[in-house]
């Protein structure tokens, strides 16, 4: 396997506090991975150590290409604007820069604002924007969609894949589960400092086992039944109706999401 990033026993400790103990894994050279986890389980300390930007207690870490990282939190300074931002970031990395990169992550649409005066969704663009100038192997990107709009949304969302396209690696932390489905190859999970799961969101269902959510409504009003076993609930359920002489008048079956698996192995609620 050709791998991009490399992990092996990462440690990191603040005082007495261990956040991460022992952690493992490896991304593969043009792979769309993310690293989740409840708020305080280490995603981005992890992150930060992997990109160099904190320094880990023990453990080998390899990152095989030129890395781009937009981080959870940064600023700039309130005066400068957008375009001044970029062009003195890519005089630093003596990079081109690409208008077109510019154009898909709407940042011409606010050239003329001061950064004091930017939404968070036009920071995250920016910051995104700044990350990708000198053509990066491998992103990282610390909750990439946090405050944008819909829109927003679904241009980086393409950007993503296209990314992907051109064999860069992405490494996300996100708590849109939505998004991880959609876009990333595998997930891994972090639990108290460890990985409790490593695979694709097709393993992570596999895993925890089916999921279903069942809407029926009736004369009397709209009940909801959550089972693991559709075809046994949807019988009991449908002769209950019958015994009880009510009508049914509508059902609505809908499969869990990835958060609803992710939460129960987070918390350590798998089956």
């Amino acid at each position: 396997m050709n791998y991009a990033i490399e992990v092996e026993g990462l440690t990191k400790s603040y005082g007495g506090n261990a956040v991460l103990k022992g952690i493992s894994f490896a991304v593969a050279r043009g792979e769309v991975f993310a690293l989740l986890g409840v708020n305080g389980a280490g995603k981005t300390t992890a992150l930060e150590c992997i990109e160099g930007l904190r320094r880990h207690d023990e453990g080998d870490i390899a990152v095989h290409g030129r890395m781009g990282i937009q981080l959870q939190s940064t600023s700039l300074p309130g005066h400068i604007k957008p375009l001044e931002a970029v062009k003195l970031f890519a005089k630093w990395n003596k990079a081109k820069i690409d208008d077109a990169q510019l154009r898909a992550l709407g940042i011409f649409e606010f050239t003329k604002t001061q950064y004091v005066n930017m939404s968070t969704g036009q920071k995250r663009r920016l910051h995104l924007a700044l990350a990708l100038l000198g053509n990066p192997d491998v992103v990282f990107l610390d909750e990439p969609t946090a405050g944008l709009d819909v829109e927003g949304r679904v241009a980086l969302h393409e950007l993503i894949r296209k990314l992907k396209q051109q064999g860069k690696t992405i490494v996300m932390a996100s708590h849109d589960m939505a998004e991880v489905e959609s876009l990333c190859d595998r997930i891994a999970i972090l639990k108290d400092g460890g990985i409790v799961f490593v695979g694709a969101a097709e393993q992570l269902s596999a895993k925890i086992g089916g999921r279903y959510t069942i809407h029926i409504k009736t004369g009397q009003g709209e009940e909801r039944f959550d089972s693991d076993n559709i075809s046994e609930t949807m019988l009991g359920l449908l002769e209950d109706y019958k015994q009880k002489a009510i009508a049914v008048l509508d059902i609505k079956i809908s499969r869990g999401t990835l958060e609803e698996h992710f939460i129960d192995i987070a918390r350590g609620d798998e089956k």
